[in-house]
């Protein structure tokens, strides 16, 4: 899939990707912090974010890589555009795999009477670690991308009005 309605693929569903990471990861590290939302539906809400993260990343990154290749001569900063976006898959695997965690914690918290700090606290340094990591890294693919359209595209813009 390389457009969808006469746009490039990439451009439509990067939105997405980069709406969906840092909900995902601010969603994890609210059920992984405070257990009673991990009680509540907004575990199984998060669980399908990350599913829906998962799925999206990697279409949307082989989408910017087929633009990437019509590019003739890619800048240096296109480039390093798509080495970081390359490394969003290993992201949202992360992400995921904290979901579905967190869904086991819950189960055993369930099946279980006794509290276990010890699980409780790798829990919420895990999902700290994951949700802060994910939002970081696609906000670094994110900025690098819009300038990469945008930063030639706007001194033309400006060189052409005079400002």
């Amino acid at each position: 899939m390389t457009a969808i309605h006469g746009v490039p693929a990439h451009v439509v569903l990067l939105h997405f990707v980069v709406a969906f990471v840092p909900l995902t990861a601010l969603l994890e590290i609210v059920c992984g912090l405070w257990p009673a939302a991990r009680r509540g539906q907004l575990l199984w809400f998060t669980l399908i974010l990350a599913s829906a993260t998962m799925v999206l990343t990697p279409i949307t990154a082989n989408a910017g890589l087929s633009l990437y290749d019509l590019t003739a001569n890619p800048t240096p900063i296109l480039r390093e555009h798509a080495a970081r976006g390359s490394t969003l898959i290993y992201f949202a695997a992360a992400l995921l795999a904290v979901a579905i965690g967190l869904v086991v914690l819950r189960v055993s918290e369930h099946r279980s009477e006794k509290p276990r700090a010890i699980i409780h606290i790798m829990a919420g340094i895990i999902v700290l670690v994951v949700g802060i990591s994910s939002m970081i890294q696609i906000f670094r693919v994110a900025d690098i991308g819009g300038h990469s359209v945008w930063d030639e595209e706007l001194a033309r813009m400006q060189q052409s009005h005079g400002t």
